[in-house]
């Protein structure tokens, strides 16, 4: 029993002395190799806009700010609330109802602004706005901001979000966001934006001038 208790432990003896040799053994060198590069940052297209060449500044920004601020996509929802802010104000943000260039404060009668804000709550609403987010409550960045942050454009929103829909759908929520009382040139202004708006992705060689 002790022959065989002896040769056991010879044998675990001559595996662990050969596991240490092992380690020791020089030509046994772990393989470092470097880290892969890092590849170059893909750039991510950008999503595709409308855009209006022949469009004013004023209108182009209005245009922009609605893309990148919302999810409306469709070429005509975009035309018809452009035609609806063309014939409240024309993109003159420091106008008073009956035409009169003005700053804010100094509005007391009517609508003023971008779409004629004309109720205390929305009028109101406005200077608490730009107020809060340090704007100009006559100038057009601000009110555009504001426009697109107001209760009643929110309640709008998803149905202008809605692609490929009537003129008459997107009118129709026109209506429910501005509530007119003279509808005017609205559809006709619309249809003309249709006509001027393209689809790029990137700068017209118009605009880069």
């Amino acid at each position: 029993m002790r022959l065989i208790k002896f040769i056991w432990f010879v044998a675990l003896g001559s595996i662990v002395m050969g596991v240490i040799n092992s380690c020791d053994d020089k030509s046994v060198v772990a393989q470092h190799t470097e880290p892969p590069p890092i590849p170059p940052p893909v750039e991510v297209d950008k999503s595709p806009q409308w855009t209006c060449p022949d469009c004013s500044t004023e209108e182009k920004l209005v245009l922009k700010e609605l893309q990148d601020r919302t999810n409306i996509t469709d070429r005509d929802a975009l035309a018809t609330i452009l035609g609806n802010i063309k014939q409240e104000s024309n993109f003159r943000s420091n106008i008073c109802e009956g035409g009169e260039i003005v700053q804010y404060h100094d509005c007391n009668v009517g609508g003023y602004g971008l779409v004629q804000w004309t109720t205390p709550k929305s009028y109101d609403g406005l200077g608490l706005f730009c107020s809060k987010y340090d704007c100009d409550p006559s100038s057009l960045s601000g009110q555009v901001r504001y426009m697109i942050n107001e209760k009643d454009f929110q309640s709008a929103l998803p149905y202008f979000e809605l692609r490929r829909q009537s003129m008459q759908h997107y009118m129709i929520t026109s209506y429910r966001w501005l509530g007119w009382g003279i509808e005017g040139n609205r559809a006709l202004y619309s249809h003309q934006y249709t006509k001027s708006c393209l689809l790029y992705t990137s700068p017209s060689p118009r605009d880069r001038g």
